[in-house]
């Protein structure tokens, strides 16, 4: 039995619990939590170990991925996904470095993301220590926010101002950068105060004058058409978009990330007249679309050049850029949509543009022809295969509901065409910034969503053969978490194009640094057996029968990862365009 003197009395308890200690790893990593943090993918090593344990510790899901641009790459889906940030940890100096990819990837397709970073120890800073780098000065180009904080007890604030930074406003990437003594280093847990979680940004409306004139604008119209873009696929704007399409008969076009938004299958989709609809609408009604690139900057011969935009952005730099708007609208796409279909209810009868105008009846030519001559090309089942017949098989094999990643050069400028989205942010591919190798990247992040919010949700990867190849090692991380996903490899032996087999034997005797193509990647490849080696299904398909079997037996593979290799010619194109589609690039 203890005795008095054995027992502590309450003040001794309460002085013991003051005088509890907490490491900046475990700082860092409750802070994150309170920001609601899922999701950490990186990979470990000096000086970040400890952050990595203290965030499962914390209930933080921590991925270790193979490469520090696959990491950011998952992590920034993961913010495209669910729009709040995941966390993507990284060593100091080259790892840091490595990540900057999918930072920039991130800030051009206005995706939220944190990442964190280890640096040398600060006694040793402009010593030349340990891979010390200027990191947080070099961050700056690649983010919104980029900071190290003065101290372990600041460091949750530095945390919030990180995820506030991504969310609000135009989304982006933030950097926190961490010294090796500030992660080890322990303070009084009483001294560090924590932050509230922070909010969701709070919704921001049009003028109801500007959104008269949108509605007056829109009215009028003669060829009217609405550009749904990846802003709204973000903003979570599907319902009040698909009553605005729904109530209005208004045409409608999706950049790639937008499809899905409203359904591919929409009777008012005028994707396959894509060209013609561009070329000739007078009024556009653009939701979270940028007239960069993508959109060809607004300008002619692919627009009108008379053609009067409305433009309803989150950014207020965005407004106006390339082509100055007709009717600025900056606020949030959901409420500013809502917006414009109350100001339309307003007006004397109901409006609704006519189904038999001389528009549609242009538009449904244009769709018509367009769709015929995929399908004749579909048709052609040659040998080796060409595109849209192999596309075509695939695309009959989907699950409606999955969630499709593409990437390469014609294997996604054909699979935005061939692959149909009918559910929003169920596609993610090369975006704003055009980036390869993202795909296994992003299919590992929406796996582990679906896992998580989805179950039974499949994940399809499609790429071509030289995109798998950048970051192609993550199939291994993809098998180690059990994450059962589809990738298609269209492999033509290149990059747009490559060479036959035969034409590769007789290079056989030469020196291949001054004979290969600089297109060409070594023929008939085996990517199917890389998977094999890490547990999972391996299929390669030649013919139509072969691939329908091929990816009837990974479909019905729920337990296990899987590779489809589907040769195809390497000489095979995509069907001739009416103008080169994205400016002088073929990505």
């Amino acid at each position: 039995m203890a005795s008095a003197r054995d027992t502590p009395n309450s003040n001794e308890v309460t002085e013991n619990c003051d005088d509890t200690e907490i490491d900046g790893a475990t700082v860092l990593c409750r802070a994150l939590k309170e920001q609601g943090v899922e999701y950490m993918f990186g990979i470990v090593g000096v000086p970040v170990i400890e952050i990595a344990m203290a965030a499962q510790g914390e209930g933080i899901k921590f991925i270790h991925m193979r490469n520090e641009q696959a990491a950011s790459y998952a992590a920034s889906a993961i913010g495209y996904l669910t729009r709040r940030p995941a966390v993507c940890l990284t060593v100091s100096g080259p790892g840091v470095i490595h990540a900057f990819a999918g930072m920039a990837n991130a800030q051009e397709n206005c995706w939220p993301l944190i990442v964190v970073g280890g640096s040398c120890d600060q006694d040793q800073e402009n010593m030349g220590g340990f891979q010390e780098y200027p990191q947080v000065e070099m961050a700056r180009p690649f983010s919104k926010y980029s900071a190290r904080p003065s101290s372990v007890e600041k460091i949750p604030f530095i945390v919030e101002k990180a995820v506030r930074q991504s969310i609000y406003g135009r989304p982006g990437a933030s950097y926190i950068d961490l010294p090796g003594d500030m992660i080890v280093a322990k303070v009084p847990e009483k001294s560090v105060r924590s932050q509230q979680s922070c909010p969701s940004p709070p919704p921001v409306l049009s003028s109801p004058s500007s959104i008269s004139k949108a509605v007056d604008l829109l009215v009028s119209a003669q060829k009217p058409l609405i550009i749904v873009g990846k802003g709204a696929a973000y903003a979570q704007a599907e319902w009040v978009v698909r009553d605005l399409v729904d109530s209005t008969g208004l045409p409608f076009l999706p950049t790639p990330m937008g499809k899905g938004v409203v359904p591919d299958s929409h009777p008012l989709c005028v994707a396959p007249a894509r060209s013609r609809v561009l070329q000739e609408a007078d009024v556009v009604l653009l939701l979270g679309a940028r007239l960069n690139w993508m959109l060809h900057f607004g300008a002619p011969p692919r627009f009108n050049p008379n053609v009067k935009v409305i433009q309803v952005d989150i950014c207020l730099e965005e407004i106006g850029n390339n082509v100055a708007p007709s009717v600025a609208l900056p606020g949030d796409i959901p409420v500013v949509v809502q917006q414009i279909l109350d100001e339309l209810r307003k007006q004397p009868g109901q409006f609704r543009f006519p189904a038999s105008s001389p528009w549609w009846t242009t538009l449904r030519a244009k769709i018509s022809a367009n769709q015929k001559s995929v399908e004749n090309m579909a048709k052609d089942n040659g040998l080796p295969l060409n595109y849209y017949a192999a596309f075509a098989e695939v695309q009959k094999a989907l699950p409606k509901d999955c969630l499709i990643v593409n990437e390469g050069s014609n294997t996604m400028d054909i699979g935005r065409t061939m692959l149909p989205n009918n559910l929003p942010r169920h596609r993610l591919d090369a975006g704003t910034f055009g980036t390869m190798g993202v795909g296994v990247g992003f299919a590992l992040a929406a796996a582990l969503w679906c896992r998580d919010y989805a179950p039974g949700k499949r994940v399809v990867c499609v790429q071509g053969d030289s995109a798998f190849g950048f970051s192609g090692m993550e199939i291994e991380t993809i098998v180690r978490y059990k994450l059962p996903v589809v990738i298609i490899i269209f492999n033509n032996n290149g990059i747009s194009f490559g060479l036959k087999s035969e034409v590769w034997e007789v290079l056989e005797s030469g020196d291949r640094t001054l004979t290969v193509p600089p297109t060409a990647l070594a023929p008939d490849t085996r990517y199917e057996k890389l998977i094999e080696a890490f547990g999972g299904a391996g299929y390669m398909a030649r013919t139509i029968p072969e691939l329908r079997e091929s990816l009837g037996k990974a479909m019905a593979d729920t337990t296990r990862s899987s590779i489809i290799n589907i040769v195809i010619d390497p000489m095979a194109q995509r069907k001739t365009q009416e103008f080169f589609w994205l400016t002088k690039s073929n990505l």
